[in-house]
């Protein structure tokens, strides 16, 4: 569950070719002009000096359009200004986010020409039904093909989700992921769907016709995921959208948190504290996880505890350095 560090450089909804139900990029990014190649570098600078030998395990990210669609000498001009901070002294590569039918091996040949080692395709969902409604302008045979050519081309394979899109359901979700880890995705985020100003979605919400996800499903269907994605040895780069005023002041409904995250995360180890608690006495209780677990383990505002001690359980919780991973130990 570490973070994943990176220089995020927002390209904002440049390159889509279409607008989807939910998107308004301006508000999502809190971005509305397009970089130029002496902003990028002058990020990277910045980011190299605050994380010095850090920057190794870091990225410089191209996030907020559909990057492979955009001109290709814009693409270029941004790529060579990020891929002059590439190397042994600079950051560890270069990822960007796309859509799925902005890829083919020629772009592929290119984007490892100036150091790029992760492409992120923003999939959404894999029901061609959702997609449809949603008004994404491709079907999830397009995820399917870019994701083994990225894949054959030798770079990390990101793939994004949303939760309670217009005519999903969270057995939709599951089924998504399922084929996210199919598909061989060795990163995924996830984001919950808020309702933005200025969207199709705010429209169909206004007429009662889209109802987005109460906060309580999000939170239990994000750690679900987050626990299906460990399992497949998927690391989750992201859970939630990212804080930004501009969103904060858009966002018109839809479950949004701006510490997403740790709510899911606390929530996925009651999940497995409760399994482990299934058909043993009530009573006193000790939950043993790894240092770093512990908060996760009790809960924002120990919201852990008290759910258990409603299900009878006085529970203390308590670091066994022993540990691994995300595993809990119950002693009595």
């Amino acid at each position: 569950m570490g973070k994943h560090a990176n220089v995020a450089i927002f390209v904002p909804h440049l390159g889509c070719p279409n607008q989807c139900s939910f998107c308004d990029q301006r508000e999502i990014s809190g971005a509305v002009s397009a970089p130029t190649a002496q902003e990028v570098k002058a990020a990277c600078k910045q980011a190299l000096r605050q994380l010095g030998e850090g920057a190794r395990q870091a990225e410089i990210a191209f996030f907020g359009g559909s990057f492979t669609a955009i001109d290709p000498a814009y693409q270029r001009e941004l790529l060579e200004a990020a891929f002059s901070f590439v190397g042994p002294q600079g950051f560890g590569g270069i990822r960007l986010s796309t859509r799925p039918d902005a890829i083919d091996r020629d772009i592929l040949s290119m984007l490892k020409s100036y150091g790029v080692t992760a492409v992120e395709l923003g999939a959404q969902s894999m029901d061609d039904r959702v997609l449809e409604m949603n008004r994404r302008g491709h079907n999830a045979q397009a995820v399917r093909d870019a994701s083994r050519l990225i894949r054959e081309a030798g770079l990390e394979l990101g793939l994004q989700m949303m939760l309670g899109l217009y005519g999903d359901s969270p057995q939709g979700a599951m089924e998504t992921a399922r084929e996210f880890a199919a598909l061989g995705a060795d990163t995924v985020r996830i984001y919950p769907t808020v309702v933005l100003r200025r969207t199709q979605l705010e429209t169909l919400y206004q007429s009662g016709e889209y109802l987005p996800m109460e906060f309580e499903e999000a939170v239990e269907l994000s750690a679900r995921l987050l626990e299906f994605f460990g399992e497949q040895g998927i690391r989750v780069i992201r859970c939630g959208l990212h804080d930004s005023p501009s969103l904060e002041e858009n966002r018109v409904a839809g479950p949004y948190h701006p510490a997403f995250r740790e709510v899911c995360e606390g929530r996925m180890f009651l999940r497995r504290a409760l399994r482990l608690l299934e058909g043993m006495p009530q009573g006193e209780v000790t939950l043993w996880v790894e240092p770093r677990n512990l908060s996760r383990m009790i809960g924002q505002k120990r919201c852990n505890l008290l759910e258990l001690q409603r299900r009878g359980y006085r529970v203390k919780v308590k670091a066994d350095p022993a540990l691994t991973g995300d595993g809990i130990r119950i002693s009595f």
